[in-house]
C-alpha cells in the first residue's frame, strides 16, 4: 500500500468546488442587482455555507461510491469522473473522510444560523429549508437507503442543487427571494454542472451498470445521453440570452459568457455524438467540457459585475 497519504485538497476534490462557487457569486450579484447594493458579510457567510455543503457532498459521494463498489471496478476513472479514488488507494482513511464530511456539515450549519440572524423574517424559513435539503442531498445522493444517484434521480438533483437551490440561497443572503430575475436565472449554473455529470456517466457506463447506479447513460444508452448533453447545453445558451436581454435590460455584458460556447461547444458536440462509446475520446471531451464550464462561469461573473457597474 502507498504510504504517501493524499492531501486535504484531493480528499475534498477541491477543483470541483468551482461548481458551487459560480452560482453563489452569480446569485449574490443578481440579488445585489435587484437591491441596488451588496451585503458583503452576508455574501461571506453564504459562501462559506455553500463551500462546506459541497465539500460534504464530494466526500460522502467518494465514501459511498467506494463502499458500494462503483469506484472500485471503474477502469476508466479519470480526473473528470469516477471519483477521487482516495479510499481505493488508502482504505484506512475512511474515518478521516467521514470526519471531514461531518465537520463540513457542522460548519455549514453554523454559518446558516449566523446568516439567519441577518435576514428578513420571511426569508429565514427559506434559508433553513435550503440548508436541510442540501445537507440531506450531500449524504443521500449516494448513501443508502435513499441513494438518489442509484435510483435514476441523480441528474435532476445535481441540476437542482447547483442551479435553483444555489442561486436562490445566494439571492436570499442579499434578502431577495423569488423575484422574476432570480427564477429566470435559476437553471443556468445547474445545467453547466449537469453537463459535467452527463459526460462523466458516459465514461463510467460499465461500472455504473455493474453496480446498479442508474444514471441517464445507463438507462437510455450513451448515444441518447450524448443527444441529451447537446440539448441541455443549447438550453443553457438560450437561457443566458433570455436573462440578459429580457430580464436585465442592459445585461449585454452577460453575453460575453457565451463566447466559450461558440468556441468549444461544437467540438465537444462532435466528439460526444460520434464517439459516444469511446471512453478515451470521451475523456478528452470531458476535459474540454470542464474548460467550457470554468470559462463560462468566470465570464458570467465578469458580465454580472459589468452589468452592476453600468446600472
Amino acid at each position: 500500500m502507498n504510504t504517501n497519504k493524499p492531501g486535504l485538497m484531493r480528499m475534498i476534490r477541491a477543483p470541483f468546488l468551482s461548481s458551487i462557487i459560480s452560482p453563489l457569486i452569480i446569485g449574490t450579484l443578481l440579488g445585489a442587482y435587484i437591491n441596488g447594493s451588496l451585503d458583503i458579510l452576508n455574501f461571506i457567510l453564504v459562501f462559506v455555507m455553500g463551500i462546506c455543503l459541497h465539500i460534504a457532498t464530494n466526500v460522502y459521494n467518494d465514501i459511498y461510491d467506494t463502499l458500494q463498489g462503483t469506484d472500485k471496478i471503474n477502469v476508466n476513472r479519470n480526473e473528470f469522473s469516477g471519483g477521487s479514488g482516495v479510499l481505493i488507494d488508502y482504505p484506512d482513511l475512511l474515518p478521516s473522510m467521514q470526519r471531514i464530511a461531518r465537520i463540513a456539515l457542522i460548519g455549514a450549519l453554523i454559518t446558516t444560523l449566523l446568516l439567519m440572524t441577518r435576514l428578513e423574517t420571511n426569508l429565514k424559513i427559506v434559508l433553513a429549508l435550503l440548508y436541510l435539503f442540501s445537507a440531506f442531498f450531500s449524504k443521500y445522493y449516494t448513501a443508502a437507503p435513499v441513494k438518489l444517484a442509484y435510483r435514476g434521480l441523480g441528474e435532476f438533483f445535481v441540476w437542482f442543487a447547483f442551479g435553483p437551490m444555489a442561486i436562490l440561497v445566494a439571492a436570499v443572503s442579499q434578502n431577495v427571494g423569488f423575484k422574476p430575475l432570480i427564477i429566470a436565472a435559476m437553471p443556468i449554473t445547474g445545467i453547466s454542472t449537469l453537463s459535467i455529470l452527463l459526460i462523466g456517466q458516459m465514461i463510467d457506463l460499465d461500472a455504473d451498470k455493474a453496480t446498479g447506479k442508474w444514471g441517464i447513460a445507463a438507462r437510455i444508452s450513451n448515444k441518447a445521453a450524448a443527444i441529451l448533453y447537446c440539448i441541455v447545453q443549447t438550453i443553457l445558451f438560450l437561457n443566458v440570452i433570455v436573462v440578459a436581454w429580457y430580464y436585465m435590460g442592459n445585461g449585454w455584458a452577460l453575453l460575453l459568457s457565451l463566447i466559450p460556447y461558440i468556441l468549444l461547444a461544437p467540438r465537444i458536440f462532435m466528439i460526444v455524438l460520434k464517439e459516444h462509446d469511446n471512453a478515451e475520446l470521451l475523456k478528452k471531451a470531458a476535459g474540454m467540457n470542464v474548460q467550457l464550464h470554468l470559462l463560462f462561469s468566470v465570464l458570467c461573473i465578469v458580465g454580472m459585475i459589468v452589468t452592476l457597474l453600468v446600472n
